[in-house]
This record gives C-alpha cells, structure tokens and sequence, in this order.
C-alpha cells in the first residue's frame, strides 16, 4: 500500500522538509506538533500545560485530517523541556485520553523548536 501525505489548515503548516503526518499500511504518523497557532503561526501558551493543550489539539487536527479519531491512536511521544512539570502536563494530556489511553513516552530534551516547552507527535491505526 503506498504512502499519502496528510496535511490539514487545522493545524500549523510544516516549517521545514517535512509533512504534517503520513498515512501508509492502516497507520497514520503524525510529525511532532508543537503549541503554534495554526493561522498566526505564533506561540500559544506560557505555561508547559498551556503549550501541551495546544499542542496536543494541533496533533488531533492532523489525526482527524486523516481521518482517525484520538481512539485510534496507538502511541503518543511527549517531549518535554522538564521533567518537573510531568504532573502539570499529564493532566492536560489525561483530559485528551479519559478512557483506554494510547502507550505513550515522555522524554525529556535539551531544546526544541522554536525554544517550546513541549512537543507531541501520535501514531494511529485504523482497525
């Protein structure tokens, strides 16, 4: 089966060699999303909670763009600038995920795009 490229105007456009996500064999891989406003291109939020709502809303845009829901998704990975606020966005995220939630992995990283504090990139399957 081949590949098909996702993209969606719900969420921020890439801003380098790369697609919002990719959809190939009944699995869609979303790039990393990161808080940016899709229409101003700006940061939305000041807080790492705030930053991960809107992140985590961008990479639902893209998931729904190809034609999944958040109950498809598989596997979530969280980078985050500091482990300390783990609690602060694990509530945020919860709220995404209130029943049978997805794997998931939380790392923290040195820097991201944009200096963000937090990025999020999904991976779903359609069953």
């Amino acid at each position: 089966m081949p590949r098909r490229i996702i993209t969606t105007k719900r969420a921020p456009g890439a801003i380098g060699p790369y697609n919002q996500a990719i959809a190939a064999g009944g699995f869609l891989f979303t790039a990393g999303q990161i808080p940016l406003d899709p229409e101003t291109m700006q940061i939305v939020g000041k807080t790492p909670a705030e930053q991960a709502g809107h992140a985590l809303c961008n990479a639902q845009a893209v998931v729904e763009a190809g034609g999944m829901t958040l109950a498809d998704v598989v596997k979530v990975t969280v980078f985050i600038r500091d482990m300390n606020q783990f609690a602060a966005i694990n509530e945020v995220y919860a709220g995404f995920f209130p029943t049978d939630p997805p794997a998931r992995s939380v790392v923290e990283v040195s820097r991201l795009p944009k200096d963000v504090l937090v990025e999020v990139e999904m991976i779903a399957h359609r069953g």
